[in-house]
This record gives structure tokens, C-alpha cells and sequence, in this order.
């Protein structure tokens, strides 16, 4: 079993995230991206932090526990 999506991301200097509704949101020198986050997981910015939290512990929503991690990752 992966423990990816326990993990926080790190932000690093220069780089800004926001969330609005389930819209994730990465700003930083190179450019920009955006994510829409599907039903079933919370993302909260904390200082230099984002994590990703599951609020229930169905099958599919387990499954995008660590993808959605991963891109969010991937887009700071």
C-alpha cells in the first residue's frame, strides 16, 4: 500500500498556491497551472505546505488520494 498521499508537498521560494472551491491553483517564476479536484478530497495550504486530506475512505476516492498529490507535486 503507497503512503504517497500523506505526504506533504513543500512549496518552494517564488511559488504560490491557492485553493478556491476545488480548484487548485500554482503560480512560480515558469508560469502557471491549474487542477480541479474531484469530490472526496480537501487540499489545505499551510505556510509552505499543501496537503491533501481524504474526507471519506471509499475505493475510488482512496485511488485519487496519491494521483492527485502527485500532480500537485508535479505542478510546484
Amino acid at each position: 500500500m503507497s503512503r504517497v498521499g500523506q505526504q506533504p508537498v513543500t512549496l518552494l521560494p517564488g511559488v504560490e498556491v491557492k485553493v478556491s472551491g476545488s480548484t487548485v491553483s500554482a503560480k512560480g517564476p515558469k508560469g502557471g497551472m491549474a487542477l480541479q479536484i474531484p469530490g472526496g478530497l480537501a487540499v489545505k495550504v499551510d505556510g509552505g505546505k499543501v496537503k491533501v486530506d481524504r474526507q471519506n475512505e471509499l475505493k475510488f476516492t482512496r485511488s485519487l488520494h496519491g494521483l492527485m498529490r502527485s500532480l500537485i507535486h508535479n505542478m510546484v
